[in-house]
């Protein structure tokens, strides 16, 4: 039985994350995938949100995928159209990039790194025991990990197994999604009525997606031609020519959340712990957000170097987090209805929404740059994204922060040379240690400029863990430990 320290069900964009998460710091993963090989029928749909390219970026791997796309410095939000060129941040923008080529993207990454992936092999079940837990895989082979993280959709085989709940809302409303070939222009621009949204765009190649709200809320079967074309009609008064779809899918606004992000060694990541109506383009961006929070923690706990009381931290942040958008995401596909009543709702929230504060507030919520996690009360950086701020290493020359992550190992910014921090010798081989200067400025989304630290412990995934005032190192010994693990003995 072939053995590994970390199997990932599923090896979309949040199983590819995690697997390079996890191999960056020397765990055995492997990822069982059932497709053949990383391609996706037609380009499907996909954007990147400012936080995520700051993961990347994190990573170095940003330019890889800015290379291939378009930018759009403006968020959409009910009818305004809002600007987030101001975010303090080096990407302030979406990135349009469609998820064939963000698959290939990360496929090509992991192929840098000793990742095991298992195309054609596809989980039947599970068991889990004490010490790990043994995968079924169609045609009877079995595998065997110390954990298994479900990365494997809004259907998760993972979840349903695991016996975890699925609670949330039920769908009111389902939309066609379809690539497609047209003999008539269509009409420029989204159409929205009582019903919900529709639109034709041109693709590259000279294609067009599709996407209509149909007027009765169905599932089941894989829908059909003759369904899209009935459903344009009802629309649009007629179908354009539709004709010879790479590919046709149907989505509800269905939202749901697990009710645990982890039941003892196997865990969820992306749709198979979260689903919602796509409207805002989130669900990716959770899922890769999702797997940077998860995956250095795991690989601490593999090492042994982390009690696993460490992976309650994952649910414990991601889960609030993701809740809130979820939220978000009701609302704006509750705009999406224009019926009188709702257009009138719609353009008074719009006129509010493009005030300078309102913005900024939604902005930050769009982008993912405002997240913050409950690691206790103290400086505003605390819990928040580090800021690809510009460094004078002692000894070095220029640097940004996000250069010093692209291993994903923790990082202690000594930014005041009089600082006393040799608390943190115990912890000298699992903690990157940098001295130096930074001018800032030292700016968050939203909250605005704020109070330089002396010195900083930055997570691997590029959160704040503790920030030291006035040279002193009050806190670290216990932020050290409660990230890193026990102190090592002299």
């Amino acid at each position: 039985m072939t053995e590994h320290a970390v199997a990932i069900a599923g090896g979309g964009p949040t199983g590819m994350m995690l697997a390079a998460e996890l191999a960056l710091a020397g765990v055995d993963v492997a990822i069982v995938e059932r497709r053949e090989d990383h391609g996706v029928v037609g380009s499907r749909g996909s954007g990147l949100h400012p936080r995520t390219v700051e993961l990347l970026d994190q990573r170095g791997i940003a330019d890889r995928f800015l290379a291939e796309a378009r930018t759009f410095a403006a968020m959409p939000f009910g009818g305004a159209s809002l600007d987030m060129s101001d975010l303090p941040t080096r990407h302030p923008y979406f990135v349009g990039i469609l998820q064939d080529r963000t698959e290939r993207l990360l496929a090509d990454w992991l192929a840098e790194l000793p990742v095991r992936i298992r195309y054609g092999s596809e989980l039947t079940g599970f068991e889990q025991d004490d010490d790990g837990v043994e995968l079924r895989l169609a045609g009877g082979e079995t595998l065997r990990a110390r954990y298994l993280v479900g990365c494997d959709g809004g259907r998760s085989l993972v979840r349903k197994v695991a016996g975890i709940e699925f609670p949330g809302i039920a769908a009111t409303r389902s939309n066609l999604i379809a690539e497609v070939d047209l003999t008539e222009a269509p009409p420029a621009g989204v159409h929205h009525d009582e019903v919900g949204v529709h639109g034709i765009g041109p693709l590259p190649g000279g294609r067009f997606r599709a996407i209509v709200t149909e007027r009765r809320i169905e599932s089941g079967a894989e829908p059909s031609l003759a369904e899209l074309r009935a459903a344009l009609i009802a629309a649009f008064g007629r179908d354009f020519g539709v004709h010879s779809p790479t590919w046709i899918s149907r989505f509800t606004d269905a939202t749901r959340q697990a009710a645990a992000y982890r039941v003892g060694r196997v865990l969820l990541a992306g749709d198979a712990a979260h689903v919602h109506y796509p409207v805002g383009g989130q669900g990716l961006n959770l899922g890769l957000q999702d797997a940077v929070n998860l995956g250095w923690k795991l690989a601490r706990v593999v090492a042994g170097t982390a009690p696993e009381a460490l992976l309650d931290s994952y649910q414990a942040e991601r889960h609030p987090v993701v809740a809130r958008v979820l939220r978000h995401t009701l609302a704006l596909a509750a705009m999406q209805r224009r019926d009188e009543r709702m257009q009138a709702l719609v353009e008074l929230t719009s006129t509010l929404a493009a005030m300078d504060e309102p913005r900024r507030l939604l902005v930050g919520i769009g982008s993912g740059l405002d997240i913050r996690y409950d690691l206790g009360d103290g400086h505003p950086l605390l819990g928040r994204r580090m800021p690809d701020l510009d460094l004078e290493p002692a000894g070095a020359g220029a640097t940004r922060v996000f250069e010093l992550l692209h291993d994903a190992r923790p990082l202690l910014l000594s930014l005041d040379a009089d600082a006393a921090l040799d608390v943190v010798a115990p912890w000298a081989e699992r903690v990157v240690r940098v001295d130096g200067r930074c001018d800032g400025p030292w700016e968050l989304p939203v909250i605005g400029a704020v109070t330089p630290p002396s010195a900083l412990l930055v997570r691997p995934d590029g959160y704040v863990a503790w920030v030291g005032e006035g040279g002193g190192d009050a806190g670290l010994a216990d932020a050290l430990t409660r990230w890193l693990g026990p102190p090592t003995a002299a």
